[in-house]
């Protein structure tokens, strides 16, 4: 498939650490948004009624779901999962070693050398 101008100028700006840094971070938020709405209108409930539920306000169910917002405590999001009969999960992976931090040579294997216990 031919690539987009938009493609390539993505391709582009991921070059910039720090902008690549930003737009991961901004997917992760989306990620958080889009399940909690889709775990909500799978409960069949509106904002207002989880609000109700949660015992506060629907915009603070509306911030919860914006892809923009990046404030969701781990509490609040258990609270809405009890609610909603989900559970949260929490996933922290290690960075992918960036290539300026890559070995100009491959590592080698330390061995050990193992001799047979000596009898006492």
């Amino acid at each position: 498939m031919k690539k987009t101008n938009f493609d390539l100028y993505l391709e582009a700006q991921l070059q910039d650490p720090d902008f690549a840094e930003r737009f991961e971070r901004a997917g992760e938020a989306w990620d958080v948004a889009l399940q909690l709405a889709a775990l909500r209108e799978k409960a069949g409930l509106t904002q207002k009624d989880l609000a109700r539920k949660l015992k506060t306000t629907q915009q603070q169910i509306s911030r919860l779901e914006s892809p923009s917002y990046e404030g969701h405590s781990l509490s609040m999001l258990r609270r809405v999962a009890k609610v909603l009969h989900a559970r949260v999960r929490v996933v922290l992976e290690a960075d992918e070693p960036r290539k300026v931090d890559a070995l100009a040579e491959a590592p080698v294997p330390y061995r050990v050398k193992r001799t047979a216990a000596k009898p006492a």
